[in-house]
């Protein structure tokens, strides 16, 4: 039986993670603490094989008046709470840090390998950047530091990115025919990927990822097509995109390419990766 504290009880992760292993596994026990108000520190972590920590905050603004609560709750509050699991005897932690530490990769054409250094381009990614680097630092052979750098995660009640493209798949008629790629994961693929390492009680840099790239075309028609709608993709607007999207953000956020190669990310073969088109029959979209 593996005994695992989830810090961060109101996260999506967190909570995907907890209802996806009772539904499937009876050899795990999970608990859950908030960060929040500091309820974790009353929390005592004796007893549990690993802390998984989920709590943080992303794009809540970009106003630099924000930037000191997100490296308090992104990089401080991560160290605290993996410094009192070492103290506490827990064996391994295991972060969900994030793509976002590589910045827009533009220098690589969005292709991350084992090679690309991290740029974080805002305070959110260099938040989370630093709670690596700080991590790392109290890795020991009895406490084994689990990092995990996930790009778009989707699945069922999933926020951010995801979402603003499911709304758009709902009222848009056309949507630009861009040659693009990027990786994304299911939230039961990255679910499965901890529990496997969890089972197996490792330790490194994890970058998971869905078995396919995704255009972001082909990622709102077949939206559409689960919302029963027809979109009609067009290729007019292909050379406004190609040098829109080196000069504004947006539009590099949606048809960019951000990516991790395949040796960067090989897929562990014993998982049973869910493939694109089925986590999409299997979410449930706002209506």
């Amino acid at each position: 039986m593996k005994k695992v504290l989830i810090v961060g009880a109101n996260s999506y992760v967190g909570t995907s993670f907890e209802n996806y292993i009772n539904e499937n596994y009876d050899n795990f026990k999970i608990d859950k603490v908030g960060a929040k108000n500091d309820e974790w520190r009353d929390k005592t972590f004796e007893g549990y094989d690993s802390v998984l920590h989920v709590a943080g905050i992303a794009h809540v603004s970009t106003k630099k008046s924000m930037a000191s609560l997100y490296y308090k709750v992104n990089r401080d509050l991560t160290i605290e709470v993996a410094k009192k699991a070492k103290e506490h005897g827990v064996k391994q932690f295991i972060f969900t840090s994030s793509i976002i530490v590589y910045g827009d990769c533009k220098e690589t054409n969005g292709v991350i390998s084992k090679d690309t250094i991290p740029k974080p381009k805002n305070f959110y990614g260099k938040s989370k950047l630093e709670a690596e680097e700080g991590i790392k630092k109290l890795e020991s052979s009895d406490f084994k530091i689990v990092i995990l750098r996930p790009p778009m995660i989707y699945g069922p009640n999933s926020k951010g990115n995801f979402q603003k493209l499911v709304k758009l798949a709902k009222i848009t008629p056309i949507f630009p025919d861009y040659d693009n790629k990027r990786s994304m994961l299911f939230i039961d693929n990255l679910s499965e990927f901890i529990r496997l390492i969890i089972e197996n009680e490792e330790s490194g840099l994890f970058f998971p990822q869905n078995k396919e790239y995704v255009r972001t075309s082909e990622l709102v028609r077949v939206i559409a097509k689960k919302e029963e709608k027809t979109i009609k993709e067009i290729k007019l607007l292909n050379p406004i995109i190609t040098v829109l999207k080196y000069k504004l953000e947006v539009i590099n956020k949606v048809f960019g390419d951000l990516l991790y190669d395949k040796e960067c990310s090989a897929v562990d073969e014993r998982l049973a990766y869910i493939s694109f088109e089925e986590t999409i029959r299997q979410i449930e979209l706002k209506r």
